[in-house]
């Protein structure tokens, strides 16, 4: 949605801090994160308050839950239950009884619909109907079209604010995605998610794969800086905006045929909208790494920097010659990025797929490896010890295999990290940051383990670049720099990017761990106890001092911190 949709004609939106909405018998703040009636104020979890507006935004109508999947959580890995327990938590707050729902109704197999009259207040308070008295008319019914148009308006200005603008890579209040003037100089490239033209679930897989290939394969050049762009940042007219920050921008489209394989690519530069370069390529799938190891040279010789032959040569290195295997790679990455047990498991089946239809696929190694580092530091396996080992064998076979790859580099780093080796790791990331400059994990990373060691001053500007060169770097970032900042006393900037963190991953066990601490230590302990009930939701029989037994921090003062803050709320 673009910003055109805070506004219906000549009539302006009510500013943030003036929207409401009145729900039945409860005032709705969404950009406050609570509810209210009478003398009972709920707070709500964002993406719990997120999917209340949705609703609002259409009452009395069915929203199918893989609309509201895709308009909550756009670009995160999530599973149905996610939804189930976000309206489950919903219902709870509203007051809705089992069997007698008075605000949000299941409707079987299509969805759910807000059945409770819906109201916007103005800034003075006053209330102005939104829909018809009787819960399940609709609001064209008895409404003059001006006054529905404007609480329409709304309505879509705070999903516009609160819901879909929080889901890009800017985070508006708080610099963490500042320019790194050491790469000013460098010629700077956006690469934008290939689009998977028609509903073929295996071209989808494949349009995500040739996109994060052509960015580790661009990142090998020395004088490039290469930028991942969120695939949110199209505009409404379906043409993707140029990055500002970047001087190239390389979009693309893939399509599945009945005899082959068909791929769109674009070169324009930025700022003149000029295109430098375009070409379609008709190929049979099996040609498709022939194909890739085209695309990278194609577009350097295009591009100003200088690139040798030996980094021509590694551009063009695939990492597996099997399509079959490629895809079952590709489904694993997916399940990887949820970071919960039951995708864990499904992640570490496809990479064991991958490894049975090539043996040598190096980056299925690395992957497999990353589910047996999850099982030891989320304690999902008895033997803990020997999930460790088993992902150290299997991270350092992916790295004699190819030692060549940057995953290969950050998984081992990842796995020292889990050992307790912090030095080690970081001179892998080092290592993976000389040969990839634009690798924008490895910044994060290290990042974190700065924080880990006590030293998150240094931790700040590397999170600043990673965000640069991945603006669609996930939860994980802002949950790294959420810690970043509570270990450096700044309360505020914790929050507010812990807060980002719980919107792309509600679930994610960690980030609640640290935003109960945050709440604790400022002061809100209501915040904090809310927190608290998310904790033992998610993990019943949580404990602080066992979590700490698998978790790689070993700044004292910070560990200290956590365990009085949780022990203060009953872990």
């Amino acid at each position: 949605m673009s910003a055109s949709a805070r506004t219906v004609g000549a009539e302006p939106v009510p500013g943030p801090r003036g929207q409401r909405l009145q729900v039945g018998d409860w005032t709705i703040e969404p950009l406050l994160n609570r509810i209210s009636s009478n003398a009972t104020t709920v707070k709500l979890e964002p993406k719990v308050m997120s999917v209340l507006v949705y609703l609002a935004a259409r009452p009395g109508e069915v929203v199918s839950r893989e609309a509201l999947l895709s308009a909550i959580w756009p670009g995160v890995v999530v599973g149905d239950d996610t939804l189930t327990q976000a309206v489950i938590k919903l219902r709870k707050a509203l007051g809705d009884v089992a069997g007698k729902a008075a605000y949000v109704e299941t409707i079987p197999k299509r969805g759910y619909r807000l059945i409770a009259p819906v109201r916007s207040q103005t800034v003075d308070g006053t209330a102005v109907r939104a829909n018809s008295e009787h819960p399940h008319a609709r609001r064209t019914l008895r409404v003059p079209w001006i006054a529905a148009a404007g609480i329409a308006a709304l309505l879509l200005a705070v999903w516009w604010l609160y819901g879909e603008r929080a889901g890009d890579g800017a985070l508006p209040r708080t610099p963490i995605a500042a320019t790194d003037p050491a790469r000013n100089s460098q010629p700077t490239i956006t690469v934008r998610p290939f689009q998977a033209l028609g509903d073929d679930p295996q071209a989808v897989l494949l349009a995500r794969g040739i996109t994060a290939d052509l960015v580790t394969d661009l990142s090998k050049v020395l004088g490039l800086a290469v930028i991942g762009a969120a695939a949110s940042t199209a505009s409404d007219s379906g043409t993707p905006p140029p990055a500002a920050s970047s001087r190239y921008l390389v979009s693309g489209s893939v399509q599945r045929l009945e005899r082959g394989l068909r791929l769109h690519v674009h070169l324009i530069e930025t700022e003149t909208g000029k295109q430098l370069w375009s070409e379609r390529f008709d190929r049979a799938p099996s040609a498709l790494f022939a194909l890739q190891e085209e695309l990278g040279p194609a577009i350097l010789k295009i591009l100003p920097a200088k690139v040798s032959e030996a980094e021509l040569r590694r551009v063009a290195q695939r990492h597996t010659a099997n399509l079959e295997a490629y895809e079952h790679f590709q489904r694993g990455q997916l399940a990887l990025l949820a970071r919960q047990k039951a995708e864990n498991e499904t992640a570490r089946e496809m990479f064991r797929r991958a490894i049975a239809l090539d043996a040598a696929f190096a980056r299925a190694y690395a992957g497999l490896a990353l589910t047996y580092a999850a099982d030891y530091r989320n304690q999902w396996t008895a033997d803990g010890a020997a999930a460790l080992e088993r992902a150290f064998e299997l991270a350092r076979t992916a790295h004699e295999i190819n030692p060549d790859i940057r995953e290969t580099y950050w998984v081992l780093a990842f796995v020292h990290l889990e050992r307790g080796q912090h030095e080690q790791a970081l001179r892998y990331l080092e290592t993976a940051i000389q040969l990839y400059p634009s690798f924008a994990d490895g910044y994060a990373l290290m990042g974190g383990i700065k924080t880990y060691m006590g030293r998150p001053a240094e931790a700040v500007p590397l999170m600043r670049t990673a965000m640069r060169l991945n603006p669609d770097g996930g939860y994980l970032y802002f949950l790294n720099l959420g810690r970043t900042y509570l270990a450096l006393g700044q309360l505020d900037q914790a929050r507010i990017n812990l807060e980002h963190a719980l919107l792309r991953n509600p679930v994610n066990l960690e980030t609640h761990v640290y935003m109960a601490a945050v709440h604790l230590i400022g002061g809100d302990k209501a915040a904090a106890a809310w927190e608290a009930d998310e904790i033992r939701a998610l993990q019943p029989g949580f404990s602080i001092r066992a979590w700490l037994q698998t978790y790689p921090l070993i700044d004292v003062t910070q560990k200290t911190k956590l365990v009085e803050a949780l022990s203060e709320l009953g872990f």
